[in-house]
């Protein structure tokens, strides 16, 4: 139902643009009517939250991206974004799109069990 894109190899100190949509043959699904957010995985650790966006565009960020990456989205193009920047070695990880119907409130941090639709990763490596 999501599609992912933009994921790659950078050094340090680069940037990379995650883009997110729906897939071709999903025709009913509007980002416009969801929360969206990203969350991250990386080897051997728990799923982790990483920027949310709310319908009305409300943005949230983890505390060890804030002011490195930017979250938006674009409701005519179907699309959510994250801009990263200034990227550390620890920022390594399997990244995931993921969907929830808006209008449930906004509590933060994100819940990654809150999200019911999800995109299939796309993997973003820091040397």
């Amino acid at each position: 139902q999501l599609v992912e894109s933009g994921g790659g190899s950078v050094q340090a100190g680069g940037s990379l643009r995650l883009s997110c949509t729906t897939s071709e043959t999903t025709s009913e699904f509007a980002v416009r009517d969801n929360d969206m957010a990203w969350f991250r995985q990386a080897p051997g650790s728990a799923c982790e939250f990483v920027s949310g966006i709310s319908t009305i565009g409300t943005t949230t960020y983890a505390d060890s991206v804030n002011g490195r990456f930017t979250i938006s989205r674009d409701n005519a193009k179907n699309s959510v974004f994250q801009r990263m920047s200034n990227l550390k070695p620890e920022d390594t990880a399997m990244y995931y799109c993921a969907a929830r119907p808006g209008c449930r409130g906004w509590s933060t941090p994100l819940r990654s069990q809150d999200f019911g639709s999800w995109a299939q990763g796309t993997q973003v490596t820091v040397s």
